[in-house]
């Protein structure tokens, strides 16, 4: 067999592995009974239906980008050596403020305030929290009961009830340093670093207190975590932010790119009708790189007939080339600002300025100035 006739079978061997469906060509029917009758695999023909079926299944999804994923915070590493499960009892009975108090009213809770603090220095805080409850019914205009109490709910670890008497010891005085302080431990407890660090501070400033240092050294090193672990975040949210700004931008940038070069036609001569409309041409080029040619011509010009063939046939040649045509008698206005005395003429612009001309019918002048200008 000649060599290369093997040569051609060898490529059209390969043409059939890269695009099978050519053995359904009627030409080729006698080849494919052949391998047929070898008991060769032929893949069956697809139809126009195979096609629609596989274009409906095909799930339309748009390209997933990596600044679409949501940022998931890790938790903080923090020491909650000291936080305790929130108590979940009841409210605790609180004075009423429509009950005007007495001066016998504020003496017997005073009364009941000692033995509150003589049960607490033998640890019977139920006993003592108690005392202290009966005093708050008596007297409810006393901070200092109400911030004790809290002390105490400090004391057997209910942070909840503890906050609710520091509130209102606070409500009633703003400078109760008992109320900031237990509230502050409280909160800690519950894990409210930031809001215990505050109140630590403030109680820590109105009565210093060692213990409640310690707390609050404490404290504030989780508040220091968690402020560094947010400070993070915001800034991995703030460059995903700018990542998807920036890819959208670029998104518009190209689809206004598309859209500009759609309106150039790749390959075409463009006809110009106006100054407006060369305008128009011009600024999307700029827009996009590309260089430009105007070619002047008139109806009349015989050395016109013979260049806009050759013209046409260098548009297609230069696709990436904006090729543009002026009929000097349809557009006077656009010759005229451009000072065109005589057809055919050749105008090169990049960037909106002029770069170059060919004047009269000099196929090789124009053949050779759009090779060294597109190339730039």
């Amino acid at each position: 067999m000649d060599v290369n006739q093997v040569a051609e079978l060898g490529k059209f061997v390969e043409q059939l592995k890269s695009n099978p469906s050519i053995l359904h060509d009627p030409s080729l029917n006698f080849f494919k009974e052949y391998l047929q009758s070898l008991e060769a695999q032929v893949p069956k023909e697809k139809t126009e239906k195979d096609n629609e079926d596989k274009a409906e299944t095909k799930p339309s999804s748009s390209p997933k980008h990596d600044d679409d994923d949501e940022i998931i915070e890790s938790d903080v590493e923090l020491d909650n050596s000291d936080v305790v499960e929130p108590d979940d009892d009841p409210p605790q009975p609180m004075g009423d403020p429509t009950v005007e108090v007495t001066d016998e009213n504020r003496d017997a809770a005073q009364l009941l305030k000692k033995e509150a603090l003589r049960e607490t220095v033998r640890a019977n805080f139920d006993e003592a929290i108690d005392h202290l409850t009966k005093a708050i019914m008596l007297d409810h205009t006393s901070a200092n009961l109400y911030a004790t109490r809290a002390h105490l709910f400090v004391a057997i670890q209910k942070p909840n009830a503890a906050i609710r008497d520091a509130d209102m010891a606070l409500q009633l005085n703003p400078d109760s340093a008992q109320g900031y302080k237990s509230r502050g431990v409280a909160r800690s407890f519950l894990g409210q670093y930031e809001g215990a660090a505050a109140d630590l501070r403030e109680g820590s400033k109105l009565d210093y207190d060692e213990d409640i240092e310690l707390k609050l050294k404490k404290v504030e090193l989780n508040v220091k975590r968690i402020e560094e672990h947010r400070r993070k975040y915001q800034r991995l949210r703030k460059e995903k932010e700018l990542q998807r700004a920036e890819r959208e931008r670029r998104e518009q940038q190209e689809a206004q790119e598309r859209e500009a070069l759609s309106a150039l036609k790749d390959g075409q001569v463009i006809s110009i009708h106006s100054t407006s409309e060369l305008e128009a041409k011009t600024k999307t080029a700029k827009k996009v790189s590309r260089l430009v040619i105007i070619y002047f011509t008139a109806a009349w010009c015989g050395p016109c007939r013979y260049m806009s063939p050759l013209y046409s046939n260098l548009a297609t040649q230069h696709p990436k080339v904006v090729f543009l045509k002026v009929d000097i008698d349809e557009a006077n206005d656009v010759a005229a600002s451009w000072n065109i005395s005589s057809v055919p003429t050749f105008c090169f612009i990049r960037d909106g300025k002029q770069v170059d001309k060919v004047v009269g019918a000099d196929k090789g002048s124009l053949e050779q100035k759009i090779a060294l200008h597109s190339s730039k």
